[in-house]
């Protein structure tokens, strides 16, 4: 579980003037950091810092335990200078919640109260609001990024929001810990897939490993009998297994697949982005035709692989699949002008988890564009809300997130061995097709079930650039 550090702040001052009140600030604190846990992060509580000297101690605190991230709850008014020190010291992105007790207060029994130390307590328990601006004029001045939630402790939509933050943080932490294996070259040509490793590296902070196919076909040369059965086993239990499939194109998807496992094992590996066609080498070419099963396994099981070796399309995947909304490989296919829809699909790596149904294990002929012929994946993605989502680098240089919300609908799809899906979008088809288009995405995209966009704009703040949503 990643850790998360959580802080309330107030004014010492306070405490000897009005009777009960830290208590109380306290009880909210605790409520705060329960709910919090119950999205199963480690919370680490620097508790009520109330004065400078506890700021520089939470500061510590936070910086030794290696939070990812910053709650800040306004549990009253407090002095700007108490808040600045611990965001200033530890450098951690911070969400400043800013949560009052309830929706609105009782100012019926608030003014029956006599004595007016109790009003003047009560008040202050209620007080949240009057600090949010001083903390972001000061955060401002100071050139801190910062986030804001405002609402009430039992308020569902600011809820929504503080798990959506920690969702992001998580995924976060998922992709500076992800090794993404590189394998093979990328397909000739295709001058929109290009990368630049280095800037991924800076931006994600995760690291690539760079692997010889040599070393794929070592493994798979050794693969024994024991893994061949299993996996064999695992393909009629995952797939369903077209009776159009000889056992000799079955036999070979399988022995890749447990030498895929096997590289994965070995080189620790959280996300693969491959393409090599084998020319001139049986050997070779045997393993490159014999893939996609294997590597539609490892997609599903939280291992995503991008073909042709798209590795922005592989991050935009592994992000999808952290967030658990999945992430399939796709392209455009073509669009139906007639029911407002756009086709979208791919000859493999696909997502099972996301499917409608089962996922169809059908041999093809021909693989278009890439030599040879072998095992494919059919499926559709499930029908209901889904997102689109891209890493795209610009001219600069500089990485971004490219996100639509849309809908996988039900209707007539093309039957040619590769994913396929139909989906419609608020804007409209030839609008959607314009504007995305329009944002400079190379041509392949990940696809995940439910819309998670607003979850996808906080993962780009948390690593600092920026989220187009087309719709």
């Amino acid at each position: 579980m990643i850790k998360i550090g959580l802080f309330g702040i107030g004014l010492d001052t306070y405490w000897s003037q009005f009777d009960g009140l830290l208590n109380k600030l306290k009880t909210y604190h605790s409520e705060i950091k329960d709910r919090l846990e119950s999205f199963q992060v480690n919370i680490i509580d620097a508790g009520i810092v109330d004065n400078p000297g506890k700021a520089c101690v939470a500061a510590k605190k936070f910086i030794s335990e290696d939070v990812e991230l910053i709650f800040l709850n306004i549990s009253t008014y407090a002095l700007s200078s108490t808040v600045l020190p611990v965001v200033q010291k530890t450098g951690k992105p911070v969400v400043v919640l800013n949560l009052q007790p309830v929706s609105v207060i009782d100012y019926e029994k608030f003014n029956a109260l006599r004595d007016r130390g109790k009003k003047t307590g009560e008040w202050l328990a209620h007080c949240q609001a009057c600090s949010a601006p001083e903390i972001a004029c000061v955060f401002n001045r100071a050139g801190i990024d910062y986030f804001l939630v405002t609402g009430y402790l039992q308020d569902p939509l600011a809820w929504i929001g503080i798990e959506n933050w920690v969702d992001a943080a998580k995924v976060r932490a998922i992709m500076k810990e992800n090794r993404v294996g590189v394998i093979g070259n990328y397909y000739g040509g295709m001058l929109d897939v290009y990368s630049d490793l280095t800037q991924h590296s800076a931006l994600f902070g995760n690291h690539f490993e760079i692997i010889e196919v040599s070393e794929l076909k070592s493994i798979r040369d050794s693969i024994n009998q024991e893994s061949i059965i299993n996996k064999t086993d695992q393909f009629h239990n995952e797939f369903d297994v077209s009776p159009e499939c000889e056992e000799k194109e079955i036999g070979r998807a399988v022995k890749t697949s447990c030498a895929l496992d096997e590289l994965v094992k070995n080189r620790q590996l959280g996300a693969i982005a491959y393409y090599f066609e084998g020319k001139g080498d049986p050997e070779y070419e045997n393993i490159a035709t014999s893939i996609i099963a294997g590597n539609t396994l490892l997609t599903g099981h939280n291992v995503p692989v991008a073909g042709e070796c798209e590795v922005k399309n592989v991050q935009a995947m592994k992000i999808l699949d952290a967030f658990g909304a999945g992430g399939s490989f796709s392209e455009f296919y073509l669009m139906d002008f007639e029911d407002d829809v756009v086709l979208l699909g791919h000859d493999g790596p696909a997502h099972p988890a996301i499917a409608e149904g089962r996922v169809g294990l059908v041999p093809l002929p021909i693989y278009h564009g890439k030599p040879g012929k072998g095992l494919s994946i059919q499926m559709t993605v499930k029908h209901g809300l889904v997102t689109i989502l891209s890493v795209v680098q610009s001219g600069d240089g500089k990485l971004s997130l490219l996100v639509a919300e849309g809908e996988s609908v039900p209707g007539p799809i093309l039957n040619i061995g590769n994913t396929n899906s139909r989906y419609r979008f608020s804007i409209g088809a030839r609008t959607f097709v314009n504007e995305w288009s329009k944002a400079g995405p190379a041509h392949h995209c990940a696809i995940g079930v439910g819309h998670i966009a607003d979850k996808i704009d906080k993962l780009g703040a948390l690593l600092g650039i920026e989220v187009k949503k087309i719709c």
